[in-house]
């Protein structure tokens, strides 16, 4: 039987009137054409469903075509809460921007993250796709990334976006709060952080790694 995974993205389309959001293309594309690759079944979902918002910079003149293509699957997304997580076999967080202001909040998302987590499913986030981790509380009240190693964009390349003053909280920073163990790499350079079935990648030059890792654990 093919493996099932979630993807989880974002609704958000803005930091203000100006400044446009949403995901950043590449890290959706690259993990969903790795996981299409090995022949799983991918849902991509999300906090409201419909439409999940392409933030315009990470699409320019040499992105590759792979990546373009596959911005049609984040056109009609289901929405999160008519989805039974037994269903899954893990659960994927991409990033961008927009991931910050939608995901950390969601009920529901926090709700599907513990149980995979507690099921020893594959948990896996690159970038900003962390923040959807730090709402999560375990069974026993703990935060789920507690005294666990976890990478994220750090406070660093955030201040290298010039949105460090924009964002509603810095993830490097919120991570470290609730007691993970936050590793960083030097800016923009790909880096991945494994503990036990949760893995976590720092920037979009990160995704592939990630993603490798990810399917490391699905077997």
């Amino acid at each position: 039987m093919p493996k099932n995974i979630l993807m989880v993205v974002t609704n958000h389309e803005k930091i203000t009137e100006e400044i446009k959001s949403g995901i950043w293309l590449s890290e959706f594309a690259e993990a969903y054409n790795e996981f299409k690759e090995q022949g799983y079944t991918v849902m991509v979902a999300s906090p409201q469903g419909g439409k999940s918002p392409v933030d315009q910079s990470s699409i320019d003149d040499q992105t590759p075509q792979a990546i373009l293509d596959a911005q049609p699957y984040l056109e009609e997304t289901v929405k999160l809460d008519e989805l039974d997580p037994r269903n899954f076999d893990a659960i994927f967080l991409p990033g961008g921007h927009g991931a910050m202001y939608d995901l950390p909040e969601n009920q529901t998302l926090q709700t599907f993250l513990r149980d995979f987590y507690e099921a020893d499913k594959p948990v896996g986030a690159v970038c900003h796709g962390p923040a959807g981790l730090v709402g999560v509380t375990l069974s026993n009240g703990e935060p789920l990334i507690a005294g666990k190693k976890v990478n994220a964009f750090t406070n660093l390349e955030e201040r290298d976006t010039t949105l460090d003053n924009y964002v509603p909280f810095l993830l490097e920073s919120k991570i470290r709060d609730l007691g993970a163990i936050y590793v960083a790499a030097p800016n923009w350079t790909s880096h991945v952080e494994k503990d036990g079935n949760l893995v976590t990648g720092q920037n979009p030059q990160s995704t592939l790694a990630v993603t490798q890792s990810f399917i490391k654990l699905l077997g």
